[in-house]
């Protein structure tokens, strides 16, 4: 890949990373309309109808084995309780919350999973890090000031569930081989989709009389831009650049999630938020090893 196009592959990533961060704004906005297994249903709809053409575009098709099938199915039935405490969350938190402390806590949550049950070695930087990662996650919460009931209040709690359930879904995708990323996300969603038709929602009788222009520019963004462009953007950058030059566009989501609750949500930002968000991304950077800046003689010499 030339320079010229790993920059416009770069300009894509943060595009890619915007859309997830909007994703909160989205379903902030979403939750005065329906609830939150209405939400999943028509965000898989739009999304399998817009992913499967570029399955086709990218060759990857719809090829799976029975392994990476089975895997989907329990993918789904996770990911339809994450996106459960991910909309309740936001419905009765704040956006700008959800989306700083979700988004940072995800990966310290995989690391300590990874670390717990399947034998990932501590060293000691990983250890300063867990602790910073805590008192980050700490001082977004503002446990400084708070009461016991204000910190453990219900949203507080849908965030953090949601936090623990994602780093499963990711393992559970990993174990998954000889199968496009692309293809099990594409797998997953009609799982979640039967799933949901089977126990929580009947289409027929969702409120389309109440679906405005805000809703649908919602919905339309939730599942084609943070969740189909996203997503392939994201697979497509790790199949091309790697997994370590990728993930470290993971650190503009909770820019993103903030500035934008501040721009359409009119959201108020507190200092700890973004004190908190700051540790809590230093010690995600800590973790994985991650290089954000890169030696000029390193990025010469790839191109």
């Amino acid at each position: 890949m030339t320079q010229t196009n790993k920059n416009i592959f770069y300009f894509m990533m943060v595009l890619a990373m915007a859309g997830w961060g909007a994703s909160w704004v989205n379903a902030k906005v979403l939750s005065s309309y329906i609830n939150e297994y209405e939400m999943m249903f028509l965000r898989n709809f739009f999304t399998i109808i817009t992913l499967a053409p570029i399955l086709v575009i990218t060759r990857k098709y719809f090829y799976s084995n029975t392994k990476s099938l089975i895997l989907a199915f329990i993918a789904a039935i996770v990911m339809i309780v994450y996106l459960k405490f991910y909309f309740l969350g936001v419905k009765f938190g704040t956006a700008s919350l959800g989306g700083a402390l979700v988004t940072t806590l995800i990966p310290i949550n995989t690391f300590i999973l990874m670390a717990l049950f399947f034998g990932k070695k501590l060293q000691k930087k990983d250890i300063f890090a867990l602790i910073l990662g805590m008192f980050g996650v700490l001082t977004i919460l503002n446990i400084w000031t708070f009461s016991f009931e204000q910190i453990f209040t219900e949203h507080n709690l849908y965030f953090l569930a949601a936090s623990i359930l994602w780093p499963i879904f990711t393992i559970i995708s990993s174990k998954s081989t000889k199968t496009s990323p692309l293809v099990f996300s594409f797998y997953m969603y009609v799982f979640m989709t039967i799933l949901l038709l089977i126990f929580f929602v009947e289409p027929t009788k969702m409120p389309y009389a109440s679906f405005d222009w805000i809703f649908w520019a919602n919905i339309l963004s939730v599942a084609i831009v943070s969740t189909t462009f996203a997503t392939s953007i994201y697979f497509i950058g790790i199949e091309k650049l790697g997994t370590n030059e990728v993930s470290s566009f993971i650190f503009l989501v909770p820019f993103f999630a903030i500035s934008l609750s501040v721009i359409f949500l009119k959201e108020h930002i507190s200092y700890s938020i973004i004190i908190g968000t700051i540790m809590t991304l230093i010690a995600v950077k800590i973790l994985n090893n991650i290089q954000i800046f890169k030696k000029k003689e390193k990025i010469e010499s790839r191109t």
